[in-house]
């Protein structure tokens, strides 16, 4: 009744005019920070800071309010507020010094329908992601991860990338291009993958496994009911996803990033073809052992990471208990996202972060040396499986391809386009189309296309 009498006291606009103020005075209630909460720009009430963030750029962004609110702010983004970590001593002592508090990763509904749910080894939580980050490095490793076995393999695919070189006439074009529906494209990786489950169950053989699929699928098998650790079929499926895109996009991109850099660079182009010349020469083909004595070609791969910057941020992680970052509280639950592009490029740690500069990895000396710094895939003991993999490898993936790539041939601007500046990449992995000239290095070759 009370209700009702109000109701008839209030015209339309009065009664507009009450909803919008009980809307804006719930959202400001609901969405105020807590005591010693991360600063934060002013956010619209409902929106929040959506229409803040650069589409284009948000690393760069992200990064400069950093310099704002002294590495760690929020942003809300409709109903949901994310903190965010720049700078390297700030995400040096999220991701390494806390890395416990902040292993976890929170719900995506994006995520929840490409894994369905807690699964694979990057977006799984707790036991399961314990068991099976362990599974698949010690399973890796077994199967020559780090080992002689492993330079021969990449040796082998560098020779075939270089005969493709030697065949190819643009057949990049030919591919399919970003207009295809994500969705779309991994349910097709997914039944690709459920292919190969099925052909390796029908062939496995427990005694002599082949390789990851055969010891999950015997890990299954020796243990029946622990499913709860993620050893079952339908977590296979995310799991050898994971492996394959964290195995050849980013190896894939970070060699794009080196031929860019060696084009717009010849003076250190030049340098590399003159230590390959010293140490390895044109009578065989490169191997790790060559890298203690190449220090000059290590700091340029090394450099190409940092600058090429292919994982300006990293993934969203939730905080697993209250705790203080800085001099902030960050209540359990909270959603972070650190910047990487903050830790590669800051000032207060390398000479010149704005410029393509080997001598970052170089001593007075001119030896090398790795820096604190360097986290061009994440840190901490989240950061499986893509940065132990890196550190067990020592360089040898991408250091190996680059090597055989720059043994046999000099690279240059195509006569048909042009190679687009580093600012005009909004995100490092798979950029925009340029054309690459290379020729073995006595004689010009054929225009090749890249993507």
């Amino acid at each position: 009744m009370a209700l009702t009498a109000i109701l008839e006291i209030l015209d339309f606009k009065g009664l507009l005019l009450f909803m919008v103020a009980f809307l804006l005075v719930a959202d400001y209630l609901k969405n105020r920070n807590p005591p010693n909460y991360p600063p934060n720009p002013f956010s619209l009430p409902l929106l929040g800071n959506i229409f803040n963030i650069d589409s284009k750029e948000p690393h760069i962004y992200l990064t400069k309010l950093g310099h704002a609110y002294n590495n760690i702010f929020n942003l809300r983004l409709g109903r949901d507020k994310v903190v965010f970590i720049t700078g390297y001593k700030m995400v040096k002592e999220a991701l390494v010094t806390q890395a416990e508090n902040f292993v976890d990763r929170p719900y995506s509904p994006l995520l929840a329908r490409v894994y369905s749910g807690n699964a694979g080894l990057f977006f799984s939580n707790g036991q399961m992601w314990k068991k099976q980050r362990h599974f698949a490095l010690s399973t890796l490793r077994n199967f020559g991860l780090g080992k002689k076995t492993m330079e021969l393999a990449i040796c082998e695919e560098s020779r075939f990338l270089l005969d493709e070189m030697d065949r190819q006439k643009g057949i990049m074009k030919h591919l399919p291009g970003p207009h295809n529906d994500m969705f779309s494209n991994y349910k097709i990786l997914h039944a690709f993958i459920r292919e190969l489950i099925i052909k390796h169950k029908a062939e496995l053989d427990p005694s002599e496994p082949r390789d990851y699929i055969d010891s999950f699928l015997i890990e299954m098998m020796e243990k029946p009911h622990e499913t709860a650790d993620g050893f079952d079929e339908q977590n296979l499926v995310p799991c050898v996803l994971d492996l394959f895109l964290a195995g050849t996009e980013t190896t894939s991109t970070t060699l794009c990033w080196g031929l860019i850099y060696l084009i717009t660079y010849p003076e250190v182009q030049e340098k590399v073809h003159e230590e390959i010349d010293r140490v390895i020469g044109c009578s065989r083909e490169p191997n790790i052992a060559d890298k203690a004595n190449m220090p000059f070609t290590e700091a340029v791969i090394h450099e190409i990471l940092r600058f090429g910057d292919i994982v300006p941020m990293n993934g969203l992680r939730v905080v697993n208990k209250d705790t203080t970052l800085g001099e902030c509280f960050i209540p359990k639950g909270t959603a972070i996202m650190p910047i990487l592009h903050s830790v590669l490029f800051d000032e207060n740690e390398w000479e010149t972060p704005y410029k393509f500069n080997p001598g970052h990895f170089l001593d007075k000396e001119d030896k090398f040396v790795r820096r604190d710094a360097f986290m061009p895939f994440s840190a901490g003991c989240a950061a499986v499986p893509r940065r132990h993999w890196f550190n067990d490898l020592s360089m040898s993936e991408p250091m190996t391809v680059q090597l055989h790539c720059v043994i046999e041939k000099g690279f240059s601007n195509g006569e048909k386009g042009r190679l687009f500046p580093h600012t005009q990449y909004s995100f490092r992995i798979s950029g925009n189309r340029g054309y690459v000239s290379n020729r073995v290095r006595s004689h010009i070759s054929n225009m090749h296309k890249y993507a």
